[in-house]
C-alpha cells in the first residue's frame, strides 16, 4: 500500500523533472506552498484525497486502485516460522 510519503517522494521527483516551482504547483492546486512541501518531505501526517488528488493531476500524476499483493506476515507467524527453522537446524 502506498502512503503519504512515498507520493511526496515522487511528487517531487516529477515536479523537478517538469522544472516546476513547488509555489507553481501549490497555486496550480490550489493548496499552499507550505502543504506541498510538508507532503514532499513527509511532514504531512493527513491530507484529503482532494488534495492529492488535485496536487498529483497538476503534475500528470493519479493514484490508481490495484489488487492488493500478498500481505506482510504478521509478528506472530514470523515467530512461529523462525520456531520451525530452528527445529529443521537440530542434528539428532
Amino acid at each position: 500500500m502506498i502512503d503519504l510519503p512515498t507520493i511526496g517522494i515522487e511528487l517531487a521527483k516529477r515536479r523537478k523533472a517538469l522544472r516546476l516551482r513547488q509555489n507553481d504547483v501549490a497555486e496550480r492546486a490550489g493548496v499552499s506552498r507550505a502543504t506541498l512541501d510538508a507532503l514532499e518531505n513527509g511532514r504531512m501526517g493527513e491530507l484529503g484525497f482532494a488534495k492529492v488528488a488535485r496536487i498529483l493531476a497538476t503534475v500528470g500524476l493519479d493514484l490508481r486502485l490495484a489488487e492488493a499483493g500478498p500481505r506482510r506476515p504478521t509478528l506472530e507467524e514470523l515467530l512461529a516460522e523462525a520456531a520451525h527453522d530452528e527445529g529443521l537446524d537440530r542434528r539428532g
